[in-house]
């Protein structure tokens, strides 16, 4: 479509192009394809289950390599906590302290977690702090009624002009209190990565934020540095990035036009945790940890978590090395055919490539070629939860249009629910995907890949939103462990519970992993 010379200043500035533009438009017109499932991955079916002494021998096979290798632990973490107060955002503002009681309000409203927070309140890690904070807003806070004094710590919480937990970044709201001091979400990796993600004592940890919160890390780092360094006898290294506003994408009407906000621009939107595949892509080490902000846990649960952190690098690092030998035998002028066999069975049955049935009719010269595309890509090993209806993307195996099946994490938005099969095999998922990957990112020379080179682009979707009260519809990138990885090697494991302990309501707080009694 033509734009004005305001509208292409405004696109320029954001540095897009007129042509990406008009590519994110005429997607909104065709429509983007549903995930096509194959079949559900399971345990023997495309997740690896460790028996004990696997678990031990990868465990031990990192530890002998980590002092030889660059490690990075990648952390997302630019959202706000809007999201985990949202129950109590609707209660402040439904809620009417002269006219109603919380207790009828909750029947009313079913609301059960708003039942849980009150019932727990003095066990939240900030309890004191709002406590604080009451008494100089509210100096006759304790002559008001229970449900008074209830309803003004939650607004002293959420206000504004006061505590603003709900638009504070999640990595630095207080998660854990101890004994002498409260943690933030954003101290316990360090903590954490100290266990499994350094080398030689040093720890290199990179957060993607919002831009505006910068000061505020760095301030939470200064204050921590010396304590975490002291305790933990590591050297941390933290590094910074922001979502580039180059990855945000053009909004649209329900009828597809440009969507324009209160001044008649152009309105973008930020393009969802796809867009930070940019941000990895820039990343310089061997392995990476990936790991949302808000799974985390308090420091008696770490040593168990870090451990199967470390079983999936050392798989990871085992994987590679066999890959980067099999890579070099392929590239000598005397490979066999029993080469080439057991190459194409270790690709079968540990890397879940479906090699093609068409493959020993290849020349031989084509069969070299097509194992080392094969091989030559980056590798994620993801560990994966039974599914105990947490949300999340899961490990199924894809139909892609070409016919090849392969091994793909999954969100249920990418899944044509009208369809009977697709559905029937979306809800035969046994396990789902916490976010828990180590990657793999450089191939056997030692150089990067592009990551970029392996991105699906046809697995973005399209979410309806709300903006001024109308409704418009938004592009998501394909997401970051979903199609933006959809042409890794890929290997899911079996890992535990105890493994996923995100906060996405407050009330999550609450629960054993997050307390120290």
């Amino acid at each position: 479509m033509k734009f004005s010379e305001k509208d292409i200043k405004q696109i320029e500035k954001k540095g897009l192009t007129i042509k990406q533009v008009n590519t994110q438009l005429d997607l909104f017109k065709t429509g983007l394809p549903f995930i096509n499932l194959h079949s559900v991955a399971t345990v023997g079916h495309g997740i690896k289950k460790c028996s004990d002494d696997e678990k031990v021998d990868y465990i031990n096979f990192f530890d002998t390599k980590r002092d030889n290798t660059s490690i990075i632990k990648f952390v997302p973490a630019s959202g706000a906590a809007t999201r985990m107060f949202k129950t109590l955002f609707e209660f402040i503002s439904e809620f009417n302290p002269k006219n109603d009681t919380i207790n009828s309000f909750i029947n009313r409203k079913k609301e059960r977690d708003l039942s849980v927070f009150l019932v727990a309140i003095e066990k939240l890690p900030f309890y004191d702090i709002v406590l604080n904070k009451i008494e100089e807003y509210y100096p006759d806070y304790k002559l008001y009624s229970n449900d008074k004094q209830k309803y003004v710590f939650i607004k002293t919480m959420l206000d504004e002009d006061k505590l603003n937990y709900g638009f504070y970044p999640k990595g630095l709201l207080p998660f854990h209190q101890y004994k002498d001091h409260l943690a933030t979400a954003f101290e316990e990796h360090l903590f954490e990565a100290a266990l499994y993600a350094s080398s030689k004592n040093e720890a290199y940890l990179h957060f993607t934020i919002s831009e505006r919160y910068k000061n505020i890390f760095d301030d939470e780092f200064k204050r921590i540095e010396d304590i975490v360094e002291r305790k933990k006898g590591t050297k941390f290294h933290i590094s910074f990035s922001y979502q580039n506003e180059s990855t945000d994408t053009i909004s649209v009407t329900p009828q597809n036009d440009p969507f324009r906000d209160e001044n008649g621009e152009l309105y973008f939107r930020p393009s969802g945790h796809g867009a930070l595949l940019q941000n990895l892509n820039e990343l310089d080490a061997d392995i990476i940890f990936i790991k949302n902000i808000d799974n985390v846990v308090v420091f008696k649960y770490e040593k168990e978590v870090a451990e199967y952190k470390k079983m999936l690098a050392g798989l990871l690092l085992k994987t590679q090395e066999e890959v980067f030998k099999m890579i070099d035998i392929l590239n000598k002028a005397d490979v066999s055919h029993s080469d080439l066999v057991s190459i194409a069975e270790f690709l079968i049955n540990k890397l879940n490539v479906k090699v093609s049935h068409e493959f020993e009719k290849y020349s031989k010269k084509y069969q070299i070629e097509y194992l080392i595309e094969k091989l030559d890509r980056p590798i994620r090993v993801c560990g994966m939860v039974k599914n105990e209806g947490e949300p999340g993307g899961g490990p199924f195996w894809v139909k892609e249009e070409s016919g090849n099946i392969s091994l793909q994490i999954v969100e249920s938005a990418q899944v044509d629910r009208k369809n009977k099969n697709q559905k029937e095999i979306l809800k035969k998922a046994t396990h789902f995907n916490p976010v828990d990957i180590v990657c793999g990112i450089k191939n056997h020379k030692g150089e990067p890949f592009d990551l970029q080179n392996f991105v699906d682009h046809k697995t973005a979707f399209i979410t309806m939103k709300t903006k001024l009260d109308k409704d418009l519809k938004a592009l998501e990138l394909p997401g970051l462990w979903n199609g933006s990885m959809a042409s890794w090697n890929t290997i899911f494991v079996e890992v535990p519970l105890i493994t996923f302990n995100p906060v996405k309501t407050v009330t999550d707080l609450l629960k054993p992993t997050h307390q120290i009694r």
